[in-house]
């Protein structure tokens, strides 16, 4: 039996190896794409009217990438109340911060995001006041949609419209979705909408804002002036003022980018 031999040339041996490397990059993972989260820790503040379930299906999908996620259950009392509530939530973390607040709860982790562990914010269809303001000076900038009502008890304490609510608060969202939670609202003190802030966290941490451009409890140019004010970096999703129940991976996907801020 013969023997065949090859002969391999210096430039046959040159592309044989730049193949080789090729391929290597070719299947190598990214290391940016495994690792871990710079910061592990998201922190949800619900706002008036809700409480912290609604958040279950953003929770789901952020624990699943990874997160550690905690959901404040804050009292809708004060201004002061609710930093308070946020704080507790705050003091029980191991590291860094993602805190997120929703319409009212702009307000707090506005207020509450000077707390040191805090990296970085995201306001959802949320309001962004400055030192000094409230968020009834900014409500007051934009026309509001007929569906935005809101009634008092003779305590003050402000509940959405029960005949408007689905339309107002969860447009896109399934009647019988907004009939349980219309059932079930979380009442606010009316006076924390006149209450001023002292403290603003988004002077000094990376903040990222979703416009929820369907919005009819917070009209959508209101969220962008704030936050085109505060030189937060924002992203629009369609979606009704409960965007984070009817585009949950859209909302996820927005705090994972908060993740990533420097810190």
């Amino acid at each position: 039996m013969k023997t065949v031999s090859f002969k391999i040339s210096a430039l046959n041996k040159f592309f044989i190896a730049a193949f080789i490397m090729a391929s290597g990059f070719l299947f190598r993972v990214s290391p940016v794409a495994a690792q871990t989260p710079p910061i592990k820790n998201i922190v949800i503040v619900h706002g008036a009217f809700q409480d912290g379930s609604g958040w279950k299906a953003v929770y789901n999908i952020l624990t699943k990438k990874g997160y550690h996620v905690t959901i404040v259950q804050n009292p809708l009392t004060s201004l002061n109340d609710d930093v308070e509530a946020t704080n507790r939530i705050l003091d029980q973390q191991d590291g860094p911060v993602v805190l997120v607040g929703h319409s009212w709860a702009g307000v707090v982790i506005t207020q509450a995001g000077v707390h040191a562990r805090v990296a970085s914010l995201v306001y959802v269809a949320a309001f962004e006041p400055d030192k000094g303001e409230t968020a009834n000076s900014w409500s007051v900038t934009q026309p509001k949609a007929p569906s935005m009502r809101v009634t008092a008890d003779p305590k003050g304490v402000v509940f959405f419209d029960r005949t408007t609510f689905h339309e107002g608060y969860c447009a896109d969202l399934p009647a019988a979705t907004a009939a349980f939670m219309n059932a079930m609202q979380q009442p606010i003190v009316g006076s924390c909408f006149g209450t001023t802030v002292t403290e603003v966290a988004w002077k000094d941490k990376p903040s990222y804002g979703i416009v929820a451009t369907e919005d009819h409890a917070i009209n959508p140019m209101t969220e962008r002036n704030m936050y085109k004010r505060a030189n937060t970096k924002i992203t629009e999703i369609k979606g009704s003022h409960a965007v984070f129940m009817s585009q949950p991976e859209a909302v996820a996907a927005v705090i994972v980018k908060a993740s990533y801020a420097k810190h």
